[in-house]
């Protein structure tokens, strides 16, 4: 692909995550907009998905591990998505105002970049990690780390491609954790 017709397809691609952002913001959905509002904020830190992690360490056996496993690869995502990602690429966050985003959706817009979404990042690879691990965890935190991504652009503060691009993040945090544990322990 030439560099022209790179730019031109980068060009479209930024179209479309402006045209979907503007779209969520322009959705009234009052019976959605408090629960995502809150699930944004226990996002927080990783509260969440530390919590999960957390309660798996307290099980022995295979439990035990897949919380250590998730604990580490929220660790290197949230590593990568905020001390790496945001600061290499700098997006400006959305402008919550000019896409009109109800207020009520509004949680506080962080100071970071906005590419990637370090909360996506995070929920992803806790999924990852501990679904590999517990596969019948796999859909269900699956689901919460999709709900997660979801709400941070819910509530106006990334753009749908910060979002997709935490959660492949997230998932390559996951493996890169699983393969080193596999490396370590000859399992």
């Amino acid at each position: 692909m030439t560099a022209r017709r790179a730019g031109t397809v980068l060009h479209d691609l930024a179209a479309v995550d402006r045209a979907v952002y503007a779209a969520v913001a322009a959705t009234d959905t009052p019976a959605l907009d408090v629960g995502l509002r809150r699930l944004s904020a226990a996002a927080d830190h990783s509260k969440i998905n530390l919590s999960i992690a957390a309660a798996l360490l307290l099980t022995p056996g295979r439990y035990r591990r897949a919380g250590l496993a998730g604990a580490a690869a929220v660790g290197l995502a949230s590593f990568t998505a905020n001390l790496l990602g945001k600061e290499l690429v700098r997006r400006p966050r959305p402008d919550r105002d000019a896409a009109r985003v109800i207020a009520g959706r509004h949680v506080p817009m962080p100071a970071s970049a906005s590419f990637p979404s370090g909360h996506t990042a995070s929920a992803f690879a806790l999924a990852t990690a501990v679904g590999t691990l517990l596969p019948a965890t796999a859909t269900p935190l699956g689901l919460l780390a999709c709900a997660v991504g979801y709400s941070r652009v819910h509530t106006g503060v990334h753009y749908p491609g910060d979002v997709v691009a935490g959660a492949l993040l997230g998932g390559a945090c996951a493996s890169v954790v699983l393969a080193t544990g596999r490396r370590l322990t000859g399992c």
